[in-house]
């Protein structure tokens, strides 16, 4: 399963045409192309080369590709899974990401599969004042500051970390410092960790809390008497919507109770596949023989996917590809949603014979 869809780009941060998929140096360029249409295209070219060489899989292979995955879903993989069942359902899945090299400290590499995924809490706040002359703005209520404050705090917010099952089987796999499971030096520890690398083992670790969109007033010379303010929450595995109703009072502090707090949806908890599959010892199996001296660990992706679906239909899914050593862990997170999205020649090849053999190894 991919998706089609990508997000929107700021052109002018871009190096080259972010729509022209040029490729320039061994290296096609374009949006969307880690996120994640090279692996929507990979797959494609991989059921087109097993349709062609009439293979016949013991039991079903779909390919299914949404265009509404960066739009929450609803009407891509949602829809199928509500409303198409018999068309898509499915004992295993693979979708974004995974499949980057990572050196571990025994000389090897580790191959990353995304079993799990954070959930999101979504959320408008609402902030009240006063309205009045502009021209007089002294020890008036103005819900465009009372808002920057609550900016403020929510930026400055930091939650205690949690070390939860999957995050500790990644340290241990790859070998990197036990401090990294550690609540108590973890925060410190992400501050000295390049940016990339950084974010993902907050984000991980955390349930985050970042502002992205606000709306407010009315005219230039008018107090504003509502802000309304959009909150990107995701969680971590086990939390719920109480429990991010107590953080954000915790973040908010004597604010908290003058805030109006409306979730956008139906919350969206935090989904895991086991990794004891036939599919996970699949993948293992098949990506060995393309990358010599590798083995997966799992990870915990901080961004939502299509995934979550199937797994809350009873599907094993895991996100997984196959990418070369030159496109590393620090520009592969980077990349996502950012400038300069790109992904080498080479690692299209290997995704594409990954796909290929992990249905002949699995179905036949």
């Amino acid at each position: 399963m991919g998706h089609t869809d990508v997000v929107p780009v700021s052109a002018d941060g871009w190096s080259n045409d972010p729509f022209g998929g040029d490729i320039i140096d061994g290296e096609v360029w374009g949006r969307g192309a880690v996120d994640m249409l090279n692996l929507t295209a990979t797959m494609a070219v991989a059921f087109k080369h097993l349709a062609d060489s009439g293979f016949r899989p013991k039991g079903t292979l779909v390919y299914l590709a949404v265009a509404d995955e960066e739009n929450l879903g609803t009407w891509g993989a949602k829809h199928m899974v509500e409303n198409e069942r018999d068309a898509v359902s499915a004992d295993y899945v693979i979708t974004e990401s995974g499949g980057f090299q990572i050196p571990a400290s025994d000389g090897g590499l580790r191959l990353p599969v995304i079993v799990g995924e954070k959930g999101s809490y979504w959320c408008r706040l609402r902030i009240r004042g006063t309205p009045g002359h502009a021209s007089q703005p002294y020890r008036t209520d103005n819900a465009l500051v009372t808002a920057a404050e609550i900016v403020r705090r929510l930026a400055d917010y930091r939650p205690v970390a949690t070390i939860h099952d999957t995050w500790r089987s990644f340290i241990e796999g790859v070998g990197l410092p036990a401090d990294l499971t550690d609540p108590a030096r973890l925060d410190a520890l992400c501050e000295e960790l390049p940016i990339g690398m950084a974010r993902q083992a907050h984000a991980c670790t955390h349930a985050t809390f970042a502002p992205t969109i606000i709306h407010g007033g009315t005219k230039t010379n008018v107090i504003p008497d509502s802000v309304d303010l959009e909150v990107d929450i995701r969680t971590l595995p086990g939390q719920e919507g109480s429990d991010l109703q107590g953080m954000l009072a915790e973040a908010l502090g004597d604010l908290y109770p003058h805030v109006e707090i409306t979730p956008f949806d139906d919350e969206n908890e935090s989904t895991i596949s086991p990794a004891d599959t036939p599919l996970w010892d699949s993948l293992g199996r098949v990506s060995g023989r393309f990358v010599e001296g590798s083995s997966l660990v799992p990870f915990l992706t901080v961004g939502a996917t299509d995934a979550r679906f199937f797994r809350r239909a009873g599907s094993v899914a895991y996100g997984f590809g196959l990418f070369s050593s030159r496109l590393t862990f620090e520009d592969y997170g980077t990349m996502f949603h950012g400038h300069d999205e790109r992904v080498d020649v080479e690692s299209l090849l290997l995704s594409t014979r990954l796909f290929e053999e992990v249905a002949r190894d699995l179905l036949q």
